[in-house]
């Protein structure tokens, strides 16, 4: 894991290792860096060194040097490529992924990423061509933001690096994808002018023409199988997840885990020492002391004393948020989803105390569809399948009679299920999961009545995305958006959280043969009765103590925000949301954030929306 920064055009030499030494805590090892002869070509590389510690310097050549690379990620299944590159007649002076990956494109040109199994964002300088070869890997794992401009190409792991040579301006597109989703949609950030490429892209530029392209190679495809043999499935789905950890073990580096006590990551401590066989890791928890809702320990404890871990843990407080959230948003480059990234910074941190690789359950939520939300959408489904009497004109993944045991599970949820059902009862698929989704809600009495929002715009894109050719399922449908766009917003976070602390962080849910697995799993399976994670849940049943599995208290590590706001934290809310600058910024409505804080209202998910985003000016373009 590392840092990446390179600039083509007119440049100067000192303000470009500037650009790269912002990016010191992703890799606080060691530098490096290459410059074209001509001097139009600036490559920069922050290492992070987890493979090859003592040859693995970047950047990186071929053999004839006609070719160079700096590179962030890992290729987990390097050895085998290696191994094949070998037998083509490749000579290898490292035993590095990085040198895998520059081989592989010698070999196999562009299509060299099909063959890759991780997380990556590279950039490789091909004299011959004389152009840049850049790629982000399929799930998006991995940032890689860059802006084209009449002078220069710019590329970077991070949009602070862009900054130092291009003016911060607002993007009022992406705001409105902010301030509906809490997140940026397709290739938009919010800087003006700065873009990221989208997972499962190559991007080519001609540096000659100073021409631009990028291709998709890999997509999210619903090519559905009619292999309805269950215990089949399970067993495959048994085989890729043990096999998925076997290989994002690969290190030259101590490695933990994450453990919250949830079915993710206590499935993923669980493999992890069945690989180990009787090598004790690591595992890092946190909580707060607010009560029970906010505190899992209970189960992670549980989870740690069964597989014989380390067990680690951190105690937040509302102290630590009031001195850290400045700076958490400043590693985040944009404004934050949800409250959660402030665990996982301490969480992240305590980690990198003990271990320089750790591996979490992010991703299982979406491929494995364990959201509430899901279950709520479809529960109007087997209504309205009930009521008009066509629950059994179609398959339906459910029907009201065999959801309702899984009802249960929405025990926490009734305001969620309140607000879903108050406008909108039947209406079509896209309309009820954009207002499952739509945060604008939330945060619309926080906003000046000057600031346009437009909802009718932000459901157009939204349901291009919900309606694409090929997805004619409702789970499928739904699956699709959160993989393919809400997922990036929690990957913003694991990136960021993990690499403020020079800390690598692996996925091995996301590795993109379970997620072609589950999605061309018939949905009446994957999605059985809507039981959430209803695959995952027989896969590891015998594995994972029975309590993970019966759990009914899904959390997802909330923050009290809503008592700390009212208590120890008001007055920071007050200096950050009332503030003049604030105030002259004319975006919030200054006396309905003052009565929502001094109030006995509920803290609300709008108000993380507006202090994550004043922050966020307050950081980047408040000069």
């Amino acid at each position: 894991m590392c840092g990446i920064f390179g600039i083509c055009g007119k440049f100067e030499v000192e303000r470009s290792r500037e650009a790269l030494n912002l990016l010191s805590h992703r890799g606080p090892d060691e530098w490096g860096e290459y410059i074209s002869g001509d001097r139009s070509l600036y490559l920069g590389h922050r290492r992070l060194s987890i493979i090859d510690l003592s040859s693995g310097r970047q950047p990186i050549f071929n053999e004839d040097k006609s070719k160079v690379i700096i590179f962030n990620g890992c290729i987990y299944n390097y050895l085998e490529i290696a191994q094949e590159l070998r037998g083509c007649g490749h000579r290898f002076y490292t035993n590095t992924d990085t040198e895998v990956i520059i081989h592989a494109y010698e070999q196999w040109g562009e299509e060299c990423v099909k063959r890759f199994n991780g997380m990556w964002a590279f950039a490789i300088y091909d004299s011959h061509n004389n152009k840049l070869f850049c790629s982000r890997d399929r799930l998006g794992i991995k940032p890689f933001y860059y802006f084209s401009g009449k002078e220069n190409f710019i590329f970077a792991s991070e949009i602070k690096s862009i900054l130092k040579f291009v003016s911060p301006e607002l993007n009022s597109e992406a705001l409105s994808d902010y301030l509906v989703f809490q997140m940026s949609l397709d290739e938009n950030t919010l800087f003006k002018g700065i873009k990221k490429l989208e997972p499962g892209y190559n991007l080519t530029f001609d540096i000659q023409n100073k021409q631009l392209t990028k291709t998709e190679y890999w997509d999210i495809r619903f090519n559905v199988s009619d292999e309805r043999n269950e215990s089949q499935i399970i067993d495959k789905l048994k085989y890729l997840l043990n096999d998925s950890v076997r290989i994002r073990m690969r290190s030259d580096v101590p490695l933990g885990a994450h453990l919250s006590g949830g079915l993710d990551s206590s499935t993923i401590v669980g493999l992890s020492r069945l690989t180990l066989n009787d090598i004790r890791i690591n595992t890092f928890t946190g909580k707060f002391e607010e009560g029970k809702e906010f505190d899992e320990t209970e189960y992670a404890r549980l989870v740690s004393q069964k597989f014989s871990t380390d067990y680690n843990e951190i105690v937040l407080r509302a102290s630590d948020f009031r001195e850290s959230i400045r700076k958490i948003i400043f590693y985040m480059d944009e404004p934050a989803a949800g409250p959660g990234l402030f665990p996982q910074f301490f969480v992240s941190k305590l980690a990198s105390e003990k271990v320089k690789v750790v591996l979490g359950g992010q991703g299982g939520d979406e491929i494995f569809l364990g959201y509430a939300r899901y279950l709520v959408a479809y529960l109007e489904e087997c209504l309205k399948g009930a009521i008009y009497d066509t629950a059994e004109n179609a398959e339906y993944v459910a029907t009201l009679k065999t959801i309702i045991p899984n009802l249960k599970l929405l025990n926490n949820y009734v305001p969620m299920i309140k607000n879903f059902f108050r406008d909108g009862l039947f209406e079509n698929q896209t309309r009820r999961y954009f207002r499952l989704m739509n945060r604008f809600s939330d945060i619309d009495d926080l906003l000046s009545k000057d600031l346009k929002i437009s909802a009718v715009r932000e459901f157009e894109k939204f349901e291009q995305i919900f309606t694409r050719p090929g997805n004619t399922s409702y789970i499928n449908k739904i699956q699709y958006f959160d993989l393919k766009y809400h997922l990036q917003s929690l990957l913003q976070v694991e990136d960021r959280t993990s690499m403020a602390w020079g800390l690598e962080s692996r996925v091995p849910f996301l590795d993109y043969r379970i997620v072609e697995h589950i999605t061309s799993t018939l949905p009446v399976i994957k999605f059985r009765n809507g039981e959430p994670k209803y695959l995952l849940k027989n896969a590891v049943r015998n594995i994972i103590p029975q309590e993970i599995i019966d759990r009914r208290d899904k959390m997802g590590f909330p923050v009290p925000l809503n008592i700390w706001a009212k208590a120890e934290l008001k007055d920071f809310f007050c200096d950050v949301l009332l503030s003049k600058k604030s105030r002259e910024r004319g975006l919030f409505n200054s006396s309905a954030i003052e009565k929502l804080i001094l109030s006995d209202m509920k803290f609300s998910r709008g108000l993380w929306g507006v202090l994550s985003l004043e922050l966020f000016f307050n950081n980047f373009l408040d000069g």
